[in-house]
This record gives structure tokens, C-alpha cells and sequence, in this order.
């Protein structure tokens, strides 16, 4: 059996449900920094081996003494495979840089930084190239980043792997406080981070349209990022938007889905979205724009809806489409479901990924 050591300093909802497929597949030790390690507690498989390490916050220079102990505990694993989820961290790519690894692979979910997100590590935009590199295999979520890597960053088409990002409904699902809720049929959401590249602005200017023709449409906004005040310089009707501006306890997550009928994504750049693969695990519709990773993950009116960037007129026709056709809702939930069987099953991708493990050692003998 294979002996993978699994390192993650965020994507924490990705890594919980890829660990726990993979378990069954592989000897697997999951290796992360302390303060990921309540959002994984209770809802890890038990016979996975969990090490956690103090990782000081980004400008700390305690991070050598971090990344020190991180190398020791690879070492005493002694794994035949070291799989790194993305980092957005300039530590951890500078020692992947000045030390001998194990063969390596990097699950990249986002090749470049998102427009207008300021949470993003000062250097990290071009630190990161270096697991580009220093990986025998990498994965990625869809085949347009494949293309970026390949044509971008000059990476030979075999050592770069496409596999779907698995649905989440399940795992929140597990992780929710089991009210249940009745989905009201004209209840749209906003959710995640509030950014530019999200295109909230373009969901708003749609708003009225879409109220011409379903009067009782509702939007909850839900996440935190920008100040939500920019977008509501009049104030709001209170009726028409529920706006919760913080950080959604993991445990609130599944009421929000459950209410809602439609997940709105009018994003203006998107590489993959793990606000799609939430929202297919819980039965709620989609309706995105369709851009960059989207537009492969979306299956244009068979699981989800899509339309054209920036463009509100079609963004507000295909809101009221969905929201007016039940026939067409339940079609549409059904392909979801199924999808979530099949190529977004997590037992389908772990079973995958441990192919490119296979790869990743013969490319090291």
C-alpha cells in the first residue's frame, strides 16, 4: 500500500473529503498547521493518522523554526508520496526550494491570484511557481488551467492532471445543527467571500428586473470581504435582501443552501468554485456566469444555467427562467444528484488521484 503524507495549510473542506476517501485506498498521514485543525476535528475518518505542527501567523520569522519541524515530521513518515494542497504561504515555497523532498505532487486550485482580493500573501503570486516546478505531477480542477500551466509556465502536458473538485453538501450536511429547513421557491443566494472578481454588483443591477417578474424574490448575501455598504449607498429593503456580512459558522452553512432555490455566481473570473460544488450537494440550483472554470463544471441546462460575464439582462432571464419552471428545477436537481454519484463522488476522485501517485513514483525510479 502506497504511504501518503497529505499537507495542507487551508482548503480545508477539499481536504477533509479527499482524506477521507483516500484512506481506503492508501497508508495516509494528514499533516497540518494547529489552527486548521478545529475545522477538520469530527468530521475526519477515525483511521486517519492526524499530525498538527505551530505554524506563527505570515510576517512571524518564527516560521523557520515552523517549517523546520514540518520537514522532521515529513521525514519520520518517510512517505512515497508528499501531496501539498496549494499554499498561498512564501515559507513553506522557499524551503520546498532549498530541500530534498519527497516525490511530490500539488493539487493547484488557483493558478493566479483573484482580481481584487486583498487577503492574498504580499510575494506569494510568484514564490508559488516554485511547486509548479519542483512537482512531478500536479492536479488541477479543470482543463482550462491545464492550458494556463501548460502554455503560461511551460509545464509538459503529462505531468499536469484534471480532476473534478468533489462536491461539499454532504460534508456540510454532516457538519450542520439538523434544522430543518423548507426551501422557499423564490430565495436566491450570494455566498462566500465578497470580492470584485465575484461580481455581486452585477446579481443587484439585476434585482429589480427579475422583481418585475417574480415579485416575492428574495437574495440573502452571505460572507465577508468588502464592506457591504458600498453596494447599498441608499440603504436596502430589508424585505427583498437578508445580508449577513461576517464570517458563516460552518454549522450555519446548511440552512443557508436549504432555503435558498437558486445559488447565484455572476463572477467576472473564476478558476474552479467550491461554491458549485457546495451548492450541487445540496440539491440547490445554479445559475453562474460562464467564465473560466465554470463553464466546465456548469453542464449549460442539464445540472446549472449559464450566461455571458457582466451582462445583466441575461443574468436576470435566466434567474427568472429557473424561478418560474419547476419542470425545469426538478430536472435540473436530479442531474446534480446524479452528478454528485459520479464525477464529483469523492470515492471516484480519491480512486484517481491515486493513479497520479502511481505516476508520480515511476517518474522518480
Amino acid at each position: 500500500m502506497i504511504k501518503v503524507a497529505l499537507l495542507h495549510f487551508g482548503f480545508e473542506d477539499y481536504t477533509i473529503e479527499l482524506a477521507n476517501s483516500l484512506v481506503k485506498y492508501v497508508d495516509l498521514t494528514l499533516i497540518h498547521p494547529e489552527k486548521v485543525s478545529d475545522v477538520c476535528r469530527n468530521v475526519l475518518d477515525s483511521s486517519i493518522r492526524v499530525i498538527s505542527f505551530k505554524k506563527p501567523r505570515i510576517r512571524d520569522p518564527r516560521n523557520l523554526l515552523s517549517m523546520s519541524t514540518m520537514m522532521h515530521l515529513i521525514k519520520d513518515i518517510q512517505p512515497d508520496v508528499l501531496h501539498v494542497q496549494e499554499t498561498n504561504d512564501p515559507w513553506y515555497d522557499w524551503t520546498l526550494l532549498l530541500n530534498k523532498m519527497p516525490p511530490l505532487v500539488t493539487t493547484i486550485h488557483d493558478v493566479f491570484r483573484h482580481p481584487g482580493d486583498s487577503m492574498a500573501v504580499f510575494g506569494s503570486e510568484y514564490t508559488r511557481r516554485i511547486a509548479f516546478y519542483r512537482s512531478q505531477q500536479l492536479i488541477v480542477h479543470t482543463h482550462q488551467l491545464k492550458k494556463i500551466l501548460i502554455e503560461q509556465f511551460s509545464l509538459p502536458q503529462e505531468r499536469v492532471n484534471v480532476l473534478p473538485h468533489g462536491e461539499l453538501g454532504s460534508l456540510y450536511q454532516r457538519r450542520g445543527n439538523h434544522n430543518d429547513q423548507s426551501r422557499d421557491p423564490n430565495t436566491l443566494l450570494f455566498f462566500g467571500r465578497i470580492w470584485p472578481y465575484k461580481g455581486l454588483k452585477y446579481l443587484l443591477e439585476a434585482m429589480p428586473l427579475i422583481a418585475e417578474r417574480v415579485p416575492e424574490v428574495k437574495l440573502i448575501i452571505a460572507g465577508r470581504g468588502e464592506n457591504i455598504k458600498q453596494y447599498f449607498p441608499n440603504g436596502y429593503d430589508d424585505k427583498r435582501y437578508e445580508i449577513i456580512n461576517d464570517f458563516i459558522p460552518l454549522e450555519e452553512v446548511n440552512n443557508l443552501f436549504q432555503r435558498s432555490t437558486v445559488t447565484v455566481l455572476p463572477y467576472i473570473e473564476a478558476s474552479q468554485s467550491g461554491v458549485a460544488a457546495l451548492s450541487y450537494g445540496m440539491g440547490t440550483l445554479v445559475v453562474a456566469s460562464e467564465v473560466g472554470g465554470l463553464s466546465e463544471i456548469i453542464q449549460h441546462r442539464k445540472d446549472g444555467l449559464l450566461v455571458p460575464p457582466c451582462d445583466v439582462r441575461s443574468l436576470a432571464d435566466a434567474i427568472i427562467c429557473l424561478l418560474s419552471d419547476r419542470d425545469l428545477q426538478q430536472r435540473m436537481r436530479t442531474a446534480a444528484i446524479t452528478r454528485c454519484q459520479q464525477d464529483l463522488n469523492w470515492s471516484n476522485i480519491a480512486a484517481q488521484t491515486v493513479e497520479v501517485y502511481q505516476k508520480t513514483i515511476k517518474s522518480r525510479r
